[in-house]
């Protein structure tokens, strides 16, 4: 299956099914900052993301207890990809760059970065 980029609110919708999940919409809705939206608006989103292919359901009569079939690290693995490809011609460097640059990423995480190069270097 190719991921689909995801909305907002539907990114929004899948953390907290990836963080309770096996759940149920108004389990979910639970999870919302104030002011929550409306039931049926995390129920239409959930659905959307089914369509999408990214949550299955499990059916309790008339109730659905939804599931991710797509992980947060697959999701996390695309997002990520496009972002390099989009916004930073694939180049590591250059994104290492502007977080330094934006000061996204201070010393401390820098030698940390540095390290695990220097791991990879070795191996």
């Amino acid at each position: 299956m190719e991921l689909r980029d995801l909305t907002r609110a539907e990114e929004e919708v899948m953390q907290i099914l990836w963080e309770i999940e096996p759940t149920f919409v108004k389990d979910i809705l639970e999870y919302f900052p104030e002011p929550k939206p409306a039931y049926n608006t995390v129920s239409t989103i959930v659905r959307i993301l089914e369509q999408k292919g990214f949550v299955g359901h499990k059916a309790f009569g008339k109730t659905h207890q939804y599931h991710s079939l797509v992980s947060k690290e697959q999701y996390k693995s695309f997002a990520t990809g496009k972002l390099m490809e989009s916004y930073f011609a694939n180049s590591v460097e250059e994104m290492f760059s502007f977080f330094v640059r934006e000061k996204k990423i201070d010393m401390k995480e820098a030698d940390e970065i540095l390290k695990m190069i220097e791991q990879m270097k070795k191996k």
